[in-house]
């Protein structure tokens, strides 16, 4: 397996006028499962195709592990590996299987042109059909096989090579939810006994949160933030981050910093709420300037005694708590409440958690506090 490491990487598709990627620096450890999400067109797939060598960029440099794979400047190689000899296998959303073959032939078909001994191609594909429970199915042709197991003969064509490098591109796109949760559990759980390096490419943070080791989330062909789930949803480091993250949406309020007979206030529209002890230093040269504060709805409780008073609009249940929209002042902000039955109040007096409030600077969008 090997570690990946990318510097000073960018790329251009108009020979360096404008820039999908721009000075991706990025070290995705050996063994580790790394997620680049972010919108469409923010340049992740574009990332994955450089480091699978699908793509050149217009400079930078991209090793796998100690060996310099791609090198780049202004548009021109300096040193250059081809896709077929880096090691590494690649899922897309589309299968792209054979279906004249069985499963046994697509899985076994690149071990056959790399002319594999045919005990030892059988030993590997029997390894992998049988970790993705595939056996019964291993002489069935392609065309009837459902989504799901066609993925899963996907990821095993991929992994019968033993590559250094797993790179996915949007796997799960194509199958319904509840044959997404499945084989999300699956292919974690695959990768996490092959122990190997793995770039997966969604847009959908639900999986990113869930599978990876390692985020790296991207917007405009920067990094907008990278490190753990928790790092990022936790501590985000600008509004983008925190907005991107956690469903529903993190509610921001426009807030002013004043000062207290014993410390500072928030004073938005709607509500006025003290500053925590442990906040007040950064906030010292924001006195009488506006902030932004971002409340997750998941952080906010019912308390008679609460700072915001809120008028409920519309409640949605969701099974297990509910998710209910509440209105201050003209604003609209919704509450996640994990009680067993719904609030039959129509006023509802909600208090945040101290200490995960988010506060932004209003011009450069970065987080304040720590």
């Amino acid at each position: 397996m090997a570690a990946i490491t990318i510097k000073d990487m960018s790329v251009s598709y108009n020979k360096g006028k404008t820039f999908v990627l721009d000075q991706l620096n990025l070290n995705i450890k050996d063994g580790e499962f790394c997620v680049f999400l972010g919108p469409s067109g923010c340049g992740k797939s574009t990332a994955m195709y450089s480091i699978a060598g699908l793509l050149e960029p217009y400079a930078g440099q991209i090793y796998f592990g100690d060996t310099l794979m791609t090198e780049m400047q202004n548009g021109k190689k300096k040193t250059f590996v081809p896709p077929q000899e880096r090691n590494i296998a690649m899922v897309f959303q589309e299968y792209a299987l054979y279906p004249n073959m069985t499963v046994r032939e697509n899985m076994a078909f690149s071990l056959k042109t790399k002319k594999v001994p045919k005990e030892e191609i059988d030993k590997l594909v029997m390894e992998q059909a049988e970790k993705l429970e595939l056996i019964p199915l291993l002489d069935r042709r392609i065309a009837q096989l459902s989504g799901g197991q066609r993925q899963r003969v996907a990821l095993g064509r991929a992994l019968v090579r033993s590559p250094q490098v797993f790179l996915l591109d949007e796997p799960l796109g194509n199958l319904d939810a509840k044959l997404r949760d499945q084989v999300r559990y699956e292919l974690k759980k695959i990768q996490r006994e092959l122990n190997i390096t793995t770039v997966y490419v969604t847009h959908d943070q639900t999986e990113a949160m869930t599978m990876a080791d390692h985020i790296v989330l991207l917007n405009g062909g920067n990094v907008m933030q990278e490190g753990t789930p928790n790092d990022l949803y936790d501590h985000p480091s600008n509004e983008f981050v925190a907005g991107f993250l956690g469903t529903p949406q993190i509610n921001m309020f426009d807030c002013r910093v004043e000062k207290e007979a014993d410390g500072l206030a928030l004073q938005a529209e709607a509500f006025r709420l003290p500053v925590p002890a442990d906040m007040r230093a950064c906030l010292q040269s924001y006195i009488g300037k506006n902030v932004h504060l971002g409340i997750r709805p998941s952080d906010m409780e019912l308390n008679p005694n609460g700072a915001i008073t809120a008028h409920v609009d519309s409640i949605e249940p969701l099974g297990d708590a509910y998710l209910i929209y509440v209105r201050l002042g003209e604003k609209v902000v919704v509450f996640k409440y994990a009680g067993e039955t719904a609030p039959a109040e129509k006023e509802l007096h909600l208090e945040p958690n101290p200490v995960k409030l988010h506060l932004f600077d209003p011009e450069t969008e970065k987080r304040i506090n720590a």
